[in-house]
């Protein structure tokens, strides 16, 4: 059983709270998430975003790790192209050493054009320049000097995880899924794809690149049995309530904020697994799957049928003391029924 946090930290111009608020709430709700047995903590980034959609995930990521002794960080993802490969993997070995083997990052090549404008990041270039930042990560953490791009290169502090934190390749194409496995990368794909998921097992069959994962899976056949179309949508925001239709008057704002602005940004025609395209209404994201109000009972099913919950107490600006009647709720109601690690 995986049991997940997200945060964004997005606080749209509505909202009855603060960036500092959620911050703090943030760091508040970790120190609980390891008390009770969450695995994982995902931190994604997003640049210009008038909501704030946070920027900084990798501080964030330093932040969490501090604040707790057992819990996993992934950054997913980091949009590498907008970042100097020397300062990324510098940084990146400074936050492992707060939690060394605790630490991943999911790279990825990023998609808004707004977002490489602002960066001055000739967007044309992402491909490339995200493999050349795998290249730059694991030369930065073997402890060695190096050679980049003519200049003499030395990494500190060595990360104390080996190898450096864990890094995957993300995306959601044809193209992403070929990069990941010509790099030697497991592969974070941000759809469901058969095709795309396909074609990134063929093509570590055809390199001999023995590592092929996705999602702790090895095989096709093994992602298509535990995420494949024939299989529940998962959702990606969980709340507990007892009182599920009052709960999602009081959401339905900030889930339709969420979902229709990050719909908007898909703009290169392929659209990520957590998006509903289309969706309007609270009642659209409600019939789609993807943002899911429950009854405790109803929690403990859809974590026994989905072998996960994925928690995203702060969508959309929602402010934290509702946040955490749900939280304490899950915890008083939802957790004693499901088999989770010992935190």
């Amino acid at each position: 059983m995986g049991l997940h946090l997200r945060f964004d930290l997005r606080v749209p111009p509505f909202a009855r709270t603060s960036f500092a608020a959620q911050h703090r709430a943030m760091l508040e709700m970790v120190s609980w998430a390891d008390r009770v047995g969450v695995d994982t903590v995902t931190l994604s980034e997003h640049h210009g975003d008038p909501a704030g959609f946070t920027s900084a995930p990798i501080t964030l990521a330093a932040a969490v790790l501090a604040r707790s002794e057992r819990l996993r960080v992934s950054i997913a993802a980091a949009l590498v192209p907008l970042h100097d490969p020397v300062r990324l993997a510098e940084q990146l070995a400074t936050v492992d050493c707060l939690g060394p083997g605790r630490l991943s990052v999911v790279l990825g090549a990023g998609y808004r054009s707004a977002e490489f404008e602002m960066a001055g990041v000739e967007r044309a270039r992402r491909g490339p320049l995200l493999e050349e930042c795998v290249a730059v990560l694991r030369s930065a953490w073997s402890g060695e000097p190096f050679s980049w791009r003519g200049r003499r290169i030395l990494v500190t502090p060595v990360p104390p995880t080996p190898g450096g934190p864990g890094i995957l390749v993300g995306g959601k194409t044809l193209a992403a899924a070929r990069r990941a496995a010509r790099l030697g990368c497991a592969f974070s794909p941000a759809v469901a794809s058969p095709d795309v998921i396909g074609e990134y097992f063929d093509e570590c069959e055809r390199i001999g690149f023995a590592g092929a994962d996705v999602h702790g899976c090895g095989s096709l056949e093994s992602f298509l049995e535990q995420h494949g179309p024939d299989r529940p949508v998962a959702p990606g925001f969980v709340m507990v309530s007892h009182e599920p239709a009052e709960t999602w008057e009081r959401i339905a704002r900030h889930a339709e904020y969420d979902a229709r602005t990050y719909a908007a940004w898909q703009e290169d025609g392929v659209i990520s697994d957590w998006a509903v395209p289309g969706a309007t209404t609270w009642q659209d994201l409600h019939d789609s799957g993807r943002y899911a109000v429950v009854t405790p009972g109803e929690c403990v099913d859809l974590a026994r049928r989905d072998g996960r919950l994925t928690l995203h107490p702060l969508m959309g600006g929602i402010e934290p003391e509702l946040a955490w009647q749900s939280l304490r709720l899950l915890e008083a109601e939802v957790l004693p029924h499901l088999e989770l690690p010992a935190p």
